[in-house]
């Protein structure tokens, strides 16, 4: 007996709205990978793109846990010789938060065609202002907030 295999048809594709304000950013970006792909939904089938539109707002109020805002470093390569570049985590989430965001959810999906054709129906914004109300997106349900640090 086969495996059935849904075909690959249009559908209505549902827009989710997630504040990631005060939210960890591991956390959120495997929550909107989930639904990027489609894991979420019965028809689930690794071959095939059946995720949801996401829209992330609030993106420079995510959080990290531990000493990562000041150790972690993001690398790129212009193509010429010696030509490195090396960010910290703080210096990503002062110019472009949405960035960090984007590297996160885009490290958790498929390295494919398939992949590249989910991360775009990702939009992110740092504040909490998005041009999307239109499609009318409906609260995504994260699991959990950062524990709130008093100390500092």
């Amino acid at each position: 007996m086969s495996t059935p295999t849904i075909p690959a048809k249009p559908e209505q594709r549902t827009w989710y709205l997630v504040d990631a304000r005060d939210y960890t950013l591991g956390r959120l970006a495997s929550r909107v990978a989930t639904v990027l792909r489609g894991k979420h939904k019965p028809i689930y089938s690794p071959h095939q793109d059946h995720g949801d539109h996401v829209v992330v707002v609030n993106a420079a109020g995510v959080r990290l846990t531990g000493k990562k805002i000041e150790k972690k470093t993001y690398f790129r390569h212009t193509g010429y010789m010696g030509g490195g570049r090396i960010k910290t985590m703080n210096r990503m989430m002062a110019e472009t938060p949405e960035e960090v965001v984007r590297k996160a959810v885009k490290g958790m999906l498929p390295k494919t065609r398939l992949g590249r054709q989910m991360i775009r129906k990702l939009k992110i914004y740092a504040g909490d202002q998005h041009p999307h109300a239109a499609q009318g997106p409906v609260p995504l349900p994260v699991s959990d907030k950062a524990p709130v640090d008093t100390a500092v």
